[in-house]
């Protein structure tokens, strides 16, 4: 078996031809990657269900808007919290509930009370559901061109503009991927 260069806390974009409707301008932030498997939220698929409504007492940590995201199409019925704790959040200085997964990002464990973490948060984000892989899925869909992968921002979890995000996170790449931005929503009206 070949070894798996780890891309978590990456951007998985989706490219205008991935088929899946499941991930049509998907922004997607990998929280783990190794050699058995992968593990994702969509960052830009927003529900009308506010945060409130599934899990009260996080709603006032949570970003604008301030709904449920849809994460992926695998355990719709689980929620994933992902915060961004600004500063030095490393080793001893990372709050109580908060795991690292890149730089300021980590996922929250939603089971500890709020209070805990509502000093340190940033920003915080209420996943439903999530994308994942099996070993060499996703290197198999990179392969066949389905995404680009590229660095993530802090920015990027708490964006309060997610449908926007696929462009603007195109948009800012140094090289021809800028000009993806401009993709049309339909080309056969091109």
């Amino acid at each position: 078996m070949t070894e798996v260069s780890s891309l978590t806390g990456r951007l998985l974009v989706a490219t205008p031809a991935l088929a899946d409707p499941n991930f049509d301008r998907a922004v997607v932030l990998l929280l783990d990657h190794d050699e058995e498997g992968s593990l994702g939220v969509v960052l830009n698929r927003p529900t009308p269900v506010d945060v409130g409504d599934i899990l009260e007492g996080w709603a006032d940590l949570a970003g604008e808007p301030g709904v449920v995201f849809q994460g992926g199409p695998v355990s719709l019925d689980s929620a994933l919290g992902v915060a961004v704790i600004p500063g030095d959040a490393n080793g001893e200085s990372a709050p109580l509930g908060w795991r690292r997964v890149h730089g300021a990002i980590g996922l929250v464990d939603l089971e500890a009370p709020p209070e805990l973490l509502a000093p340190a948060v940033g920003s915080l984000r209420i996943f439903a559901g999530y994308a994942g892989w099996g070993p060499g899925q996703l290197e198999d869909e990179l392969v066949e061109g389905a995404w680009y992968v590229v660095e993530s921002e802090p920015g990027d979890v708490s964006s309060p503009s997610p449908e926007g995000l696929w462009r603007s996170v195109l948009r800012r790449q140094r090289n021809e991927l800028a000009m993806v931005a401009t993709y049309p929503d339909d080309p056969s009206l091109n």
